[in-house]
């Protein structure tokens, strides 16, 4: 078990990270986990922080992210929202991670069976959550510009656009990411959580 401080943060690449956290599903489908003893890191955390990545997921619960990407207190920042959308509290938070904190790695993750995703498709409306399923519509479009009925692979597909204007999303309003992406300073990636597997497909 080890336990990030800012040396090794310092000499992780965006690369390394995001085979780290590869490495980590990886481990997580062979039931090989990490043998971490989470309240001695919790001791060794307590004067700071130096995660290596920054994670957006949705929030659904069947993705716990530590859990699937098997990674310890300290590790990554997670920041979860329904449908994985970007937000300026969700850009803000993940310029916190990268500019200020030192992660080299943002990761946009959505999940199959979205129900965010699934809302969008179906033209939801309510309270609160109409302004957050209209940040998913341009994926909607995006995948069925004719209106067709949607069926599970459409609903899928819109998922995996969904990433994709997202990781657009995050370089078109945030400059400071954006500077940081072009410097290589940090990657910017996606990927899609298998809610029947547990396998995460990366999309670099």
């Amino acid at each position: 078990m080890i336990t990030l401080n800012k040396d090794i943060q310092d000499n992780i690449t965006p690369s390394k990270a995001l085979e780290l956290l590869k490495e980590g599903n990886q481990r997580f489908l062979n039931k090989k986990q990490e043998n971490r003893d989470l309240n001695k890191q919790v001791d060794l955390t307590g004067g700071g922080q130096f995660p290596y990545a920054v994670v957006l997921s949705c929030i659904d619960s069947r993705v716990p992210v530590e859990h699937v990407l098997d990674q310890g207190i300290g590790d990554i920042f997670s920041t979860r929202v329904a449908g994985n959308i970007v937000n300026e509290d969700v850009l803000g938070s993940i310029e916190y991670s990268c500019k200020v904190a030192g992660s080299k790695l943002v990761l946009v993750m959505g999940h199959t069976k979205c129900g965010a995703v699934t809302a969008a498709c179906k033209g939801v409306e309510l309270g609160n959550i109409t302004a957050l399923l209209s940040k998913i519509k341009p994926a909607v479009k995006t995948i069925n510009p004719s209106e067709k009925e949607f069926d599970d692979k459409l609903i899928e597909d819109v998922s995996i656009q969904n990433v994709k204007d997202s990781i657009e999303n995050i370089k078109k309003q945030s400059p400071i990411l954006k500077e940081m992406d072009d410097k290589n300073e940090i990657d910017i990636v996606g990927a899609i959580y298998d809610v029947n597997s547990g396998f995460v497909t990366f999309m670099d």
